[in-house]
């Protein structure tokens, strides 16, 4: 059977200084399979648009700013990810540079400026506590990976360079 995940954008905005990231506190929507969770920013891409400009489209959309520098971190695949089983493919960016003044919130919840030393205190997807070092580690070249999920949870993880 061919692999035909849906294709999205996960994004870390950086504050100037390198020292904060713009996460999503998903609080607003009832039935949000994220609800509760802190996130990245981003989404599916449009069947007219490459993965950059989706990028720099959702981040528009979901936090009022124009992405001015990017870099791709790394590609995730997520089989049996969505909330009936789809499989997902994502391309995690790494934003260090943008323009404007971000939302405080959005239809989907509110954004927050968070430490990157206090990341990983948040509640958030337990497989997002695996990639995340790598999409703010030092290392230039982009991660691959593979994270299926199952019921709503982690299976495994493993990853190339």
């Amino acid at each position: 059977m061919p692999y035909t995940p849906i294709v999205a954008t996960l994004g870390y905005v950086l504050s100037a200084d390198r020292r904060q990231v713009l996460m999503i506190h998903r609080n607003a929507r009832e039935h949000d399979m994220h609800l509760g969770k802190y996130n990245g920013l981003g989404g599916k891409i449009e069947p007219d648009e490459d993965v950059l400009a989706g990028m720099r489209r959702e981040i528009l959309e979901e936090a009022g700013i124009h992405c001015s520098a990017l870099e791709l971190r790394g590609t995730l695949s997520w089989p049996g990810f969505g909330k009936q089983g789809e499989d997902w493919l994502g391309f995690l960016f790494l934003i260090t540079a943008f323009e404007g003044t971000p939302l405080k919130s959005n239809a989907e919840g509110a954004l927050e400026w968070v430490d990157l030393d206090r990341l990983y205190e948040l509640p958030m997807w337990e497989g997002d506590r695996q990639f995340l070092p790598l999409v703010f580690d030092a290392d230039p070249r982009p991660f691959h990976g593979v994270m299926p999920y199952k019921d709503g949870r982690m299976v495994s993880w493993r990853y190339s360079r």
